[in-house]
């Protein structure tokens, strides 16, 4: 539905386990985190290893695995979200594609939601 608005412009950055980008959630209401099923980050053509992705919001961080009993806590709709990825070897500096891919539970539907945005990405 908003797939295009998911990665924030430039928000790609190295961090020291990895690297990390800014997100937005792909439905136009908030949920609460033990419905997002799955966020999964590919990078550069590489899927990232669902265990190496981190959510993070409000000075809080959650495991995907975490997040499944997240019952407490919501991704608001316009929220800016930080997805942090492990990674060995980090993220060099040059232009990097990023894909991040939402699948979501939404308690109305009967299959879940997905939503997805790719965006090309240099890192300075």
């Amino acid at each position: 539905m908003f797939d295009k608005y998911l990665i924030l412009e430039d928000s790609l950055r190295a961090t020291e386990s990895g690297f990390a980008f800014d997100a937005r959630l792909g439905y136009y209401r908030g949920i609460g985190l033990s419905m997002i099923e799955d966020l999964a980050v590919t990078l550069d053509g590489e899927a990232q290893p669902r265990e190496s992705v981190l959510f993070e919001q409000n000075g809080k961080s959650w495991s995907l695995d975490a997040m499944e009993e997240a019952y407490d806590d919501r991704w608001e709709f316009g929220s800016i979200a930080t997805i942090s990825v492990t990674r060995a070897g980090g993220l060099g500096v040059g232009e990097h594609s990023l894909t991040l891919k939402e699948k979501l539970r939404i308690s109305y539907l009967p299959f879940p939601l997905f939503a997805e945005d790719s965006k090309v990405i240099t890192v300075a």
